[in-house]
């Protein structure tokens, strides 16, 4: 308790000095064109992560939408690939193949699609690069 009233009087005995000198105006400038700077760079990032996620969920439909029409345009009880040899591993992989197909062809789908975006921004901010001096 009385460590509380200690520091309590200490700071209750400092006065700050508030001078009017132009060094004092060239930190505060300086100090507050950083903090804008950090908050113009937060609000890209967030621009950013929201195109993100509106892309991957443009991504998504698309390679959903390939799939089911894939999965829907073969014939349901024919699998896609057959094994001559006789073995439960083969067996259940035949079996399966249409699903094992469809996945597949989803992810491959949203790896392209993906690849190619990134490529797009990458060429994007070269060019951006390019045209801000240095």
């Amino acid at each position: 308790m009385t460590k509380d009233k200690a520091l309590e009087e200490l700071f209750l005995a400092q006065k700050p000095k508030f001078d009017d000198n132009t060094e004092f105006m060239a930190k505060l400038t300086r100090r507050l064109d950083a903090v804008e700077y950090v908050k113009q760079q937060q609000e890209a990032t967030i621009r950013r992560y929201k195109m993100a996620m509106i892309v991957a969920f443009v991504v998504g439909i698309i390679s959903g939408a390939v799939t089911i029409a894939f999965v829907l345009s073969t014939p349901a009880n024919v699998p896609l690939f057959t094994f001559s040899v006789q073995n439960a591993w083969l067996l259940w992989l035949t079996e399966n193949s249409r699903i094992i197909v469809a996945t597949a062809l989803a992810l491959l789908i949203s790896l392209g699609i993906i690849s190619i975006i990134s490529n797009i921004q990458e060429i994007m901010s070269i060019r951006t690069r390019l045209k801000t001096p240095l």
